[in-house]
Parts: C-alpha cells; structure tokens; sequence
C-alpha cells in the first residue's frame, strides 16, 4: 500500500510539473515571439541600410531634430539608384493626386503592392525604414499592407502617396497596435505634437515633424486624403489598444527638410 502510495505521489508530481512548464511555455510565448520578430526587423533594418549606403549616427552626438540615420558621403554612388523605380513612384504619387485617389474608402481595404521591387532590381521586399525616436521605434517599411507585411513592420496604404516624400503627397504607413508580442505602433500615443519622425528610402533621409492627432473613424478615409501644397507623412494603427480596430488612431506628420 505505501508503495502504490508512493507511486500516486511521484506521479502527482510529474504532473505538476508537467502542467507548470506548459503554463510557462504558453506565459513565455508572446515574449518569445516579440524577440524573433524583433530581430527580424533589426536584420531588415541592417540589411537595408548597409545596401544603400547608410550609416548610423550616435544619438548623444544629434540634436532632436536630426535624423538618426545618415548617408556614408563618401561612398555615394555618383547615379541615382534604382532610378527606374523611384521615375515609377513620382509618377504613381503625381496620379493618385491628380484623380484625387478615386475609389478611395475603408483605409485597410488597400493591401497589396502597387510594385513589385524585384522587376527594379532591389533584392528584398524592404523599400525604407521608419524612426520613431519617440518611441524607441525603428522598423522596415513595405509596400502594401498585407498581414505578411503588418506582422514585419510599418505598411503603406497603397491608395496613398509612395514613401519618397514631394508636394502634394501624404504616405499613410500603417501599423499593428501590437501583434503576437511584437510591439509595432502599440507605444503610438507616446507621440506628442512636435515629435520627429524620420523616414528613410533607398535616395533620401526625410525628415517630419508630428502636426496633428486624431481619432477617426474606420469609414473616414477622407481624413487621409493628400493635402495640396503639402508634403505629408501619416501613420495610422487601431485604436483603442485591444478593441480590434473600432477606431484608428492618427499621427499626421509634416515634413521639415526641404524636397532636393
């Protein structure tokens, strides 16, 4: 009797600690996945900067309003890179403008890649990265909000202008509000009026300044519209945080340096 006793006992405790480590794995899983996501993004960030040629600066030897990701002078090609694509992309901003981007409605209806960046020579699907400074934020940016993108990093509507900045566009980049323990734009009200955002393409370094906050509607797609004579940068995630996109919240951005 003690043995069976005995028995029950180690197999009682085999059990809990059985159930303990499978509580811990699934406790465990979000931050798993927030660390592999997360570097993800760095070797996308990486990867992307090392093949146009950018450098980062130290943040203790910038100012606010400097961008902390800079251009190697020194080895900068002498030729436009991809010079095809970002033809392509003028063009595409200077259409959607002049129809007033026809059609447009719900803003997440707008998921898919006007380019393919492959037919223009880029080796990845990586066409910038987005720094919030903000918010400890820095993440590839996409063309084309698909789930596969979203779950990267920031995503552009493609309704809206290409990330390459000019008058008379507005490059709405969307984001998760947090998305299986990656944080994404899930730290976005930390963004007050004034704040730097800096968007960097394969050509420039482009630099924006936080205007205007706003919670709209998911049906209010006209608050994203292009605004003529200005040069805009908007970011746009759920909103509240948890509620599953009853709302979006709205980060619109101006830029501060000047169109070369």
């Amino acid at each position: 009797m003690k043995k069976r006793n005995l028995g029950v006992r180690i197999a009682m405790i085999f059990a809990s600690i059985l159930l303990f480590a499978i509580g811990a794995a699934i406790l465990a899983k979000p931050t798993i996945n927030r660390i592999e996501q997360e570097a993800d993004a760095e070797e996308a960030v990486d990867i992307f900067l090392r093949e146009n040629n950018y450098e980062r600066v130290p943040r203790q030897e910038i100012s606010d309003t400097t961008p902390v990701i800079i251009r190697k002078k020194e080895t900068m090609p002498e030729e436009t890179p991809y010079p095809e694509l970002l033809a392509a992309m003028k063009q595409y901003n200077a259409e959607i403008y002049a129809n007033r981007q026809a059609g447009l409605s719900d803003p997440w209806a707008y998921t898919s890649s006007v380019f393919d960046l492959a037919e223009y020579g880029l080796d990845s699907e990586t066409v910038g990265v987005l720094t919030i400074p903000a918010m400890d934020y820095e993440e590839p940016v996409y063309l084309g909000a698909t789930a596969d993108h979203l779950a990267r990093g920031a995503a552009q509507l493609s309704i809206s202008s290409m990330p390459i900045g000019g008058v008379n566009t507005n490059c709405v980049l969307a984001g998760h509000r947090g998305w299986q323990g990656a944080l994404h734009f899930r730290h976005i009200e930390l963004l007050e009026i004034g704040d730097t955002v800096i968007l960097t393409n394969p050509w420039n370094v482009l630099e924006y300044k936080v205007t205007e906050i706003k919670v709209i509607q998911p049906w209010q797609p006209e608050e994203l519209l292009i605004h003529e004579g200005r040069d805009l940068l908007t970011l746009i995630t759920c909103h509240p945080y948890g509620s599953g996109g009853k709302y979006r919240y709205v980060v619109v951005c101006d830029r501060i340096t000047k169109e070369d």
